[in-house]
């Protein structure tokens, strides 16, 4: 199929649909590939990861099937420490309330550590709309800001982006001298972030972990700037979807293995934060979003893809990924985690392509540290799609062509003279132009050669020589 940015989703831009119809950059393959094989000799010498896999599934699965009574313990454990708590269904009713407290505080700047529930609501632009400053502080984020773009992966956000296209946006955006280097890139970025953590008015995180029992969460980072986030500012605010509960911190250790390994291959993040409450003289908010997520509940089959820790293991796997980058999946989770999550938070009308664009090699499934059966789900996401009305994989035109090929399958005789037609067909199909190839044939060809059949066909050649 051709993988193309889904009519109806947030962040088009020329720049990004022109990237996903040519591909991902080499800057994201490459990127992706070294991580793949990290991860690959981190499995050779961590002999107890695939029990941590197990353990980390078998909680998860326990928390999804228990969130409602472990989110209402975690809430009222948050208020006991004097943290508010604060609900929310959808993206526009986190924003008005997020947007709140910053006008109820008299806020006028925001510093933000990386959160992908942060990018889901489109806060920034929230935020722009109420006059209201937001700095992007995690590096790879601050780098996309600068460049007016979106993350192409969840963890690397900048991974289609090469130094030197960095230094150049630094030399633009910043006014400072280019460099390729990396190390003189990082202390440019810090230099021009440090006024902004000192001079804040509020601070947003997101919660990578939250615990039911206590009413702590957990925010883990390589860079530093989510403590400064949190810290600095006289008010925090953290944002979580509902899936991130947990019911002990005393699971938290399974999961901190696991997800830096899978992630980065780091043993274990360089900063792990633990949040108990505010300190005195300090506001500490934690708003709790569903935003499509009970979708995925509602249908017990597709539960586990709430099991996801954001890693970008299954993506650093994925062929397709490095083929067409982050942003062809046409929202803010790329790769195959996309793929499963995106249909149900933005609905089969909007992205019921993504579960087909996948090779179902398996890859995404064998690397996830939560063990998703990413491929079950596509499958299982393919026949929704197919089912659905205004999906873009049901249509008569759809019906009609996979009924034909049922037809044509079902019988051998049937199947000689479908195949005889092709390799008729297809001597004769590049002779019409491509502007005049029909539906998916001429979507198929746009990028691609028409290959013509060569020497005997196969059924012949089994027939004679077996």
């Amino acid at each position: 199929m051709t993988i193309t940015h889904q009519e109806g989703f947030p962040f088009q831009s020329k720049e990004m649909h022109d990237l996903c119809v040519c591909g991902g950059s080499p800057a994201t393959a490459a990127s992706a590939r070294r991580s793949n094989d990290s991860y690959t000799k981190m499995l050779e010498r961590t002999p107890n990861f695939q029990q941590w896999r197990k353990n980390a599934n078998a909680i998860k699965r326990y928390s999804i099937q228990h969130l409602d009574q472990l989110l209402v313990q975690f809430e009222q454990n948050l208020k006991k420490k004097g943290i508010e708590v604060l609900w929310a269904k959808d993206a526009a009713e986190a924003n008005d309330l997020i947007v709140g407290i910053a006008k109820e505080h008299g806020v006028k700047k925001v510093v933000k550590s990386k959160s992908l529930v942060s990018e889901e609501l489109q806060l920034n632009k929230a935020f722009k709309a109420n006059g209201i400053e937001s700095i992007e502080t995690d590096l790879g984020e601050f780098i996309i800001q600068l460049a007016g773009q979106r993350p192409t992966h969840v963890v690397i956000p900048a991974l289609h982006l090469t130094a030197e296209q960095i230094g150049h946006l630094f030399e633009e955006k910043l006014g400072e001298k280019f460099t390729p280097v990396h190390e003189e890139l990082t202390a440019l970025a810090r230099k021009h972030l440090r006024n902004h953590f000192l001079t804040a008015d509020m601070g947003i995180s997101g919660i990578n972990m939250a615990y039911a029992d206590t009413g702590a969460f957990t925010v883990i980072e390589n860079e530093g700037n989510a403590g400064l986030t949190t810290s600095t500012p006289p008010i925090h605010v953290a944002i979580m979807g509902i899936e991130k509960v947990i019911p002990s911190i005393k699971y938290a250790p399974y999961f901190l293995s696991v997800l830096p390994r899978s992630a980065t291959d780091q043993k274990l993040t360089t900063y792990t934060h633990v949040f108990h409450g505010p300190t005195a003289g300090r506001k500490m908010y934690v708003v709790i979003i569903d935003n499509g997520r009970t979708n995925v509940l509602e249908d017990p089959f597709t539960q586990n893809t709430l099991y996801c820790i954001r890693c970008g293991a299954c993506m650093n796997a994925c062929p397709v990924y490095h083929r067409v980058g982050g942003w062809a999946y046409g929202w803010i989770y790329p790769g195959p985690i996309g793929e499963i999550l995106n249909p149900h938070l933005c609905g089969m009308q909007k992205a019921g392509k993504l579960p087909f664009a996948s090779s179902l090699c398996e890859k995404c499934a064998q690397v996830c540290p939560v063990k998703i059966n990413l491929p079950e789900q596509l499958v299982h996401l393919r026949n929704e799609s197919a089912r659905t009305p205004g999906s873009p994989a049901k249509s008569f035109r759809q019906d009609l062509m996979w009924i034909t090929w049922s037809f044509f399958n079902q019988k051998p005789g049937r199947f000689a003279l479908f195949m005889g037609l092709i390799r008729i067909g297809t001597h004769f199909a590049w002779m019409v132009p491509q502007c005049l190839r029909p539906f998916e044939f001429g979507a198929w060809t746009k990028g691609r050669v028409i290959p013509k059949p060569t020497g005997k066909p196969f059924r012949r050649w089994w027939k004679k020589n077996r």
